[in-house]
């Protein structure tokens, strides 16, 4: 198969099936949303969680990632400011990922290793949410 050739039926009526838009968006934003949603409802565990990993005031921070987790998710899915709510997510999983999964700063062994994974693995999702303010600037500018 040479690069120019053309893709496989299956995969053009799933990228062409009007749904497959909504549905990727959900699937990068879910876990934020979710994650919104339980902070909200279990205040003293988000103000906790805060305290956990060193940020003061927690309570401001809690209230600060529960607005960004709900509002990014929110601007993504509706299709609206898209590039707003994938830049409050990228900076926030960045700002999370060298907060909780520092792994430089933890010695050789398994602890560093899920620490290493996890922080790249947020770096990867930035990166969906660079495509998905791309994907959604696109189709503002094709009308």
């Amino acid at each position: 198969m040479t690069m120019d050739a053309p893709d496989p039926r299956f995969v053009d009526a799933v990228l062409d099936w009007r749904p497959t838009w909504l549905l990727a968006r959900l699937l990068l934003v879910g876990a934020y949303l979710l994650g919104g949603l339980v902070k909200l409802t279990d205040w003293p565990g988000a103000v906790a969680e805060q305290a956990h990993f060193g940020m003061h005031p927690p309570a401001l921070w809690a209230a600060l990632t529960i607005a960004v987790e709900l509002v990014g998710p929110v601007l993504i899915l509706a299709g609206r400011w898209v590039w707003l709510g994938a830049g409050m997510l990228g900076v926030f999983t960045l700002l999370a990922a060298c907060t909780a999964n520092a792994f430089w700063t933890l010695p050789p062994g398994p602890e560093r290793f899920g620490a290493t994974n996890a922080f790249f693995e947020h770096l990867g999702l930035i990166g969906g949410f660079v495509l998905a303010a791309l994907v959604a600037e696109q189709a503002k500018r094709r009308g």
